[in-house]
């Protein structure tokens, strides 16, 4: 009896919603399929599947069951593929999609390197704000950042990224520096559009309690340069990730404010399908970003002060 197996046929059938489709699929006979799906729930001693005369669904412990099946599933075949590729030469495309600002800024560089080392190998990089759909496009992975809300995704953080307020110095010269956010209420905000409320900004106070503040909002755009640009401009103040305000702050175009204030920090994200498995260029290009970029990344830099 093979419990690989017997996930492997089960995970066929949740996906196909039939034992003959599954059967089709793995290139065995339908009966085959019945017997290990029946072997299995007799086993785990609960029913995986509800079987209708024209579909079959999971259960609540079966989808319970799948889950954890894909994961283990997953792991066993990316062990086997980094063990039988750690002698093969990268070849082939490899597909990623990343956010706009955050590629052009920083990712575009590192590919660049990568393909230098690995010259059999070709890159077809997506730069697009959207959130694409991995499977359904055929990418091989993406690099997300923020919150991650598809559980149908395997995720490696590649580093944490800090958020900061910001604003022009003469707009600042103006408006005097905020002791505290509630020094802001006034001010005009140049708000990001993707927040479920561009106008009101959280933050945890250094003694570790949250508040928040209201701004009026000046100017919404779904892309953070276009924002950094408009702060630096002088229109008003940006809450931005640090690798979007890094440069304009270094060349002193920008300057943060009330830096012992945490502002819903995020992390960016290296992510694929669970029911795919990981090929080696994907492993070994993820493994690249991760030690390129490392721990503390570079655009931090700019902003301590």
């Amino acid at each position: 009896m093979d419990r690989f197996e017997d996930m492997r046929c089960f995970v066929h059938v949740a996906d196909q919603g039939s034992v003959t489709r599954a059967a089709e699929a793995m290139g065995i006979a339908p009966s085959a399929v019945s017997r290990r799906l029946k072997e299995l729930e007799l086993r785990l001693g609960v029913q995986l599947m509800a079987r209708t005369t024209r579909r079959m669904s999971l259960t609540e412990a079966g989808q319970i069951f799948s889950e954890r099946a894909r994961r283990i599933l997953a792991d066993v075949d990316e062990a086997e593929s980094e063990v039988s590729d750690s002698s093969r030469t990268l070849a082939g495309q490899l597909r990623i999609a990343a956010p706009l600002t955050f590629g052009v800024a920083h990712l575009t560089p590192v590919i660049t390197d990568f393909v230098t080392a690995h010259p059999e190998l070709s890159v077809d990089l997506d730069l697009s704000d959207r959130i694409v759909d991995l499977v359904g496009e055929g990418f091989d992975l993406a690099v997300r950042i923020g919150a991650l809300r598809d559980s149908t995704l395997v995720a490696r953080k590649i580093c944490d990224v800090r958020v900061a307020a910001a604003a022009a110095p003469s707009f600042l010269d103006r408006h005097g520096r905020p002791a505290r956010p509630e020094d802001m209420r006034d001010w005009p905000a140049l708000a990001y559009v993707g927040s479920e409320r561009a106008d009101i900004w959280r933050f945890r106070r250094p003694d570790g309690s949250d508040g928040s503040v209201q701004l009026p909002v000046r100017m919404r755009a779904n892309n953070g340069t276009v924002l950094r640009d408009a702060a630096a401009a002088g229109l008003g103040v940006v809450l931005q990730p640090s690798f979007i305000l890094c440069e304009a702050v270094r060349q002193g175009q920008l300057e943060t404010v009330l830096d012992d204030h945490a502002w819903h920090d995020i992390a960016i994200y290296a992510v694929y399908p669970q029911t795919r498995h990981l090929s080696a260029k994907a492993r070994t290009f993820i493994d690249f970003l991760r030690a390129r970029i490392g721990p503390r990344p570079s655009w931090e830099a700019a902003l301590d002060r």
